[in-house]
């Protein structure tokens, strides 16, 4: 397995603890092509470890969907459990929020949707509005 210095590299384009480090993530990500390619770039260091400890476990015994979907929820319920800690409640918000993002992540993937046709700033305005629509849907389902 590759390390972590060379994975957030190899995602952001700079090494680990760069001073461009936050904004070359913020633009790669939100600049993706496509939803699934948003995650790639996305917190590289958190991308690595639940990459390396849950979704590549998973993927061998899983359809690999489902180990998409499975990742997603388990790095959503432990958002849930920083909550706790802050608001000794527990809410499966999260959870909820990053299940739909995978479910958006799996069928973008599954039917090879790109936006890459698109300029700079409107795909930026994608990934946003599919971020904060799925925040939304969270939320109105949630309450």
């Amino acid at each position: 397995m590759i390390s972590l210095n060379n994975y957030v590299k190899r995602r952001n384009g700079v090494p680990l603890g760069h001073k461009n480090s936050l904004w070359n993530m913020l633009k790669r990500s939100l600049g993706a092509n496509s939803f699934d390619l948003f995650w790639v770039h996305w917190n590289p260091i958190w991308n690595y470890y639940l990459n390396k400890h849950i979704y590549k476990p998973l993927k061998k015994i899983c359809y690999p969907y489902l180990a998409v979907v499975l990742t997603f929820c388990f790095s959503g319920f432990i958002h849930d459990l920083v909550g706790l800690i802050i608001y000794k409640k527990l809410s499966f918000f999260f959870s909820l929020w990053f299940f739909i993002m995978s479910a958006i992540v799996v069928i973008s993937k599954h039917q090879n949707i790109k936006y890459s046709k698109y300029s700079s700033i409107t795909i930026y305005i994608i990934n946003l509005l599919i971020i904060l629509g799925s925040l939304y849907l969270a939320r109105y389902c949630y309450i």
